[in-house]
């Protein structure tokens, strides 16, 4: 069989890290019928494995393959994902330690339960937690796609693999809960450095320096074209485009479920300074989409199969594939597929924790209950399920579209989780209603954009591009704030919340 050395070494790193999930419900001790210690691993986790399972959960195996098939395809603006992880971590500095102290006083386990807390709303927390859900499902069904493109590049036919693959995720994420891939993060993440650094090295002595490299790429591709008069052009695109992120990455469920799972504000405050790490190994792994303009992969006939079925998706596992001896490039698909066993268990667990605390809970059982572990453990499933039947019935383009509409939607709850964290000025009812503005204006910009993230705003004569989710999550803003005004004097919900100004301090 081709690359058979390679499927060996693969399937010898994901047997071991299989196991390492079922085994790591015995970690860290914590009685897992409790959904603390099942969803959040008990908030017990020190900087050091905060560290990699934020960076576990924020880097997924889509971004290992997108970020350089985007630097592949479209060359320079795929670049905006290294300032947008340099801007995400003073957000993360700033918001969420005070998060984490009031969810920690108060028993939250997930950002909307905060919103509801804080407003009294359980509505606007409805619609927090739907829309972290919504923007979840095909963020799940995304690394499956990075590990199907990583199976089929090894030439293993069929869905089956990946429906075996994830049926071993579910199991011990049932078992584990968040302990599973906070243990597994660990290998992946020096897995993907140990790849990573090797091929930084490597592939550019092979192909004659960073020099050479560069010399193969197209001056349309190497820079940001240049705008023409009245218009901000591909700049602002770029800039909104980081910021927007930037803004959104710490919203998804996943990526708070890490942060609330931390043991306390200085664990968070730290990896605020640590974790600009991965962004130093964002910017090397994007490079990778260069190395594959500059070899060529694309024109080998070998590798013809499969850009016509992945298309640029393709280029980092046919860079391998050419540069590496077989038993390297099974190291190397392990630590991608790793990637996305990973941020896939921590989605479904964090959407369950929703489903169960903001939708179960207020909206049909009535309280807490003790069945609540249960009730998160059977969604997570579904979940994963979800994401499964997106891949097998549902063409990877529309899994790519909806998820660039979850981006969309989850920068619109910035406003009620980020700004709560430091004035109760707004009107929980004003913050639902910039909320919806906000979805829906930015669901109908993208989809008359033919499902552009970018849109051509023109705003006294200039053309200024921007990040449609940018844009509508200021329009959201702006709505609440100026409907919480008269909101504040007819109707004052500031009674309903049942925190107090000390937990912000």
């Amino acid at each position: 069989m081709k690359h058979l050395v390679a499927i060996i070494v693969f399937l010898v790193l994901i047997a071991a890290v299989i196991v390492m999930g079922f085994m790591a419900g015995r970690w860290k001790g914590g009685d897992l019928a409790h959904i603390e210690e099942w969803g959040l691993g008990g908030r017990r986790f020190g900087t050091l494995i905060s560290w990699f399972l934020i960076g576990g959960d924020a880097y997924t195996a889509y971004t290992f393959i997108a970020i350089p098939a985007l630097m592949f395809g479209a060359g320079a603006i795929g670049f905006f994902a290294v300032p947008y992880t340099v801007v995400c971590y003073p957000i993360l500095y700033l918001v969420f330690p005070k998060l984490w102290k009031v969810a920690h006083k108060y028993g939250y386990i997930t950002g909307p339960e905060f919103v509801r807390g804080r407003y009294g709303n359980r509505w606007l927390a409805l619609a927090v937690g739907v829309t972290g859900i919504a923007a979840t499902m095909p963020y799940i069904a995304l690394q499956l796609i990075g590990m199907q493109v990583i199976i089929g590049a090894l030439g293993i036919p069929g869905h089956l693999p990946l429906i075996a693959a994830f049926a071993v995720l579910a199991a011990f994420t049932w078992t584990s809960g968040l302990r599973a891939p906070a243990m597994i993060s660990i290998v992946k993440d020096l897995l993907i450095y140990l790849t990573v650094l090797v091929a930084i090295i490597v592939i550019p002595v092979e192909l004659g320096g960073f020099g050479h490299i560069f010399a193969k790429i197209p001056s349309s591709k190497l820079l940001l074209a240049v705008p023409p008069s009245g218009s901000f052009g591909a700049y602002s695109g770029y800039a909104t485009l980081a910021l927007g992120s930037a803004m959104a990455l710490f919203l998804y469920p996943h990526t708070t479920t890490g942060i609330l799972s931390s043991a306390g504000p200085k664990v968070l405050r730290r990896n605020a300074a640590l974790l600009p790490a991965y962004t130093v190994l964002l910017s090397l792994l994007a490079l990778l989409g260069f190395m594959a303009v500059a070899t060529g992969v694309d024109k080998l006939p070998q590798f013809a199969a499969g850009f016509a079925q992945y298309k640029s998706s393709f280029a980092v596992p046919a860079l391998f594939l050419h540069e590496f001896p077989d038993w390297f490039v099974g190291i190397g698909f392990a630590a991608i597929a790793i990637g996305a066993l990973v941020p896939a268990a921590i989605m479904a667990i964090a959407s369950a924790n929703i489903f169960t605390r903001d939708i179960y809970e207020p909206f049909v059982s009535g309280s807490k209950g003790s069945a609540e572990t249960l009730v998160a453990k059977l969604f997570a499933m579904v979940m994963v399920m979800g994401a499964l039947v997106f891949i097998v019935a549902i063409p990877t383009k529309f899994a790519v579209q909806l998820q660039l509409l979850g981006g969309m939607w989850v920068i619109q709850t910035f406003p009620a989780i980020a700004f709560s964290v430091f004035t109760r000025f707004f009107n929980g009812w004003a913050l639902l209603i910039g909320w919806l503005v906000g979805v829906v204006s930015a669901t109908w910009l993208v989809v008359h954009n033919i499902f552009g993230a970018v849109w051509a705003f023109h705003v006294f004569g200039y053309t200024v591009p921007s990040y449609i989710a940018l844009a509508t999550v200021v329009l959201n803003a702006v709505v609440a704030f100026l409907l919480s005004i008269p909101l504040n004097a007819m109707a004052n919900d500031r009674h309903k919340d049942e925190t107090e100004a000390a937990d912000y301090a």
